[in-house]
């Protein structure tokens, strides 16, 4: 089931974010990671936030400001097991279009966003990471 983050699972859902991103970025320090989790804790409030849950447990969760994706983060023991897809076709259904960034490095994202109808609009350097970023543009047809 897809639905809207609830207060209380805030710290469920950083958890989900952190280990995502030191998992999938690991060609960034780990510290940039940490020291900007009360930052994305703080953003969780004004972003539309949408869970997978399953058994009770929140397995995934995708992040939205307006149309901009800001991720898609699936706990390690679910993934491969379609819970993002769930999450983007739920999103596409939802959204018109959809935009968003991800590192050149992270091979598996661009790999899954390609493969989900989104293209590259764009390349840039993320400032605060000198590493390569594409924006990604998904527009219904």
């Amino acid at each position: 089931m897809i639905r809207e983050m609830r207060p209380e699972e805030i710290e469920t859902v950083s958890n989900i974010w952190l280990q995502g991103n030191l998992e999938a970025h690991a060609f960034i320090d780990k510290d940039y990671w940490i020291n900007n989790l009360n930052v994305v804790r703080e953003q969780f409030g004004k972003a539309d936030i949408y869970v997978f849950v399953e058994n009770g447990k929140i397995q995934g969760f995708a992040g939205l400001q307006e149309n901009y994706l800001a991720g898609i983060f699936v706990q390690k023991e679910y993934r491969d097991h379609g819970v993002g897809k769930k999450l983007l076709d739920y999103l596409k259904q939802k959204y018109s279009d959809l935009s968003l960034d991800v590192y050149a490095k992270n091979i598996r994202a661009k790999k899954f966003y390609s493969q989900n109808e989104f293209v590259i609009v764009r390349e840039d350097m993320d400032e605060s990471t000198n590493e390569v970023e594409y924006q990604m543009f998904w527009k219904r047809g």
